[in-house]
């Protein structure tokens, strides 16, 4: 048995940075114990599966370590090998999730995901939080799947140093990072994302987490509208759109390979 496989760089224009997601097109499922080990044996952040259905698609998500909920940059990326390698001929693909509906759409260049916003409630600061990413104070909101520390400024963000043992400790998916953007540069946030729960220290850029960043800075700005970089060694840009309940992330992607998987069973 041979299965088809692509990893594509997303949120990102050229190759080596955005963050890498690998793509499993399926005829049917797989056992989640096999698309688990495929997961582990890509060692990526992330791999995506997609079977047909309907006249949109089924997506779910793997990490080497557990299932995801929601994952945004394997699902702009699932998208750019649908339009790209595998013939889709429409600018806008549905794909049927653990949470929902998801829509991407290609537009000028930049594929634009709708998610649901999520919803988050200020918190007291977890001990190991404090303990890991040494503070004492600031504002801690926990969404439905990851805590979100605010900062004063960017080079806050990009000066953390967080002892990852400790934070593995934390009852959480992630840790969002996240403050305004330089005065005077067009970027209205930025963020960090670590998940040593989940094996993965720091993200490289994590569409998912801004379903909680986007109805907190847009709240916060008052703006509908804002550019965002994640401040990992790779990178990312995203263009965020709020949209009340739902929120939009767009970016551009780039393939790195095409391969197969080739199984004995």
């Amino acid at each position: 048995m041979k299965l088809t496989l692509y990893r594509v760089d997303a949120f990102t224009d050229k190759l080596f940075s955005g963050n890498p997601a690998a793509v499993c097109p399926l005829d049917r499922w797989l056992s989640p114990e096999l698309m688990k080990s495929i997961a582990i044996e890509n060692s990526l952040t992330t791999t995506a599966f997609f079977i047909k259905e309907g006249n949109g698609f089924n997506i779910r998500w793997f990490t080497p370590t557990i299932e995801l909920d929601l994952n945004g940059n394997a699902t702009v990326a699932t998208a750019h090998v649908l339009m790209n390698h595998l013939g889709y001929s429409g600018n806008e693909i549905n794909f049927n999730s653990r949470s929902g509906m998801l829509t991407v759409k290609k537009q000028d260049g930049y594929y634009i995901l709708n998610l649901p916003a999520d919803e988050y409630e200020r918190e007291k600061t977890p001990a190991e939080l404090s303990i890991s990413l040494n503070i004492r104070t600031g504002e801690c909101y926990k969404g439905k799947a990851d805590y979100m520390l605010i900062y004063p400024n960017e080079q806050d963000i990009l000066k953390l140093k967080p002892n990852f043992r400790v934070m593995s400790l934390v009852d959480s998916r992630g840790v969002i990072v996240t403050a305004p953007g330089a005065p005077g540069s067009n970027i209205d946030f930025v963020l960090r994302f670590f998940a040593p729960q989940n094996l993965i220290d720091e993200d490289s850029v994590t569409g998912s987490a801004f379903a909680t960043l986007i109805p907190y800075w847009s709240e916060k700005l008052n703006k509908k509208e804002m550019n965002a970089v994640q401040l990992s060694a790779r990178k990312g840009y995203v263009k965020c759109l709020s949209l009340g309940n739902r929120v939009e992330i767009s970016g551009k992607a780039k393939t790195y390979l095409q391969g197969e998987i080739e199984m004995d069973w």
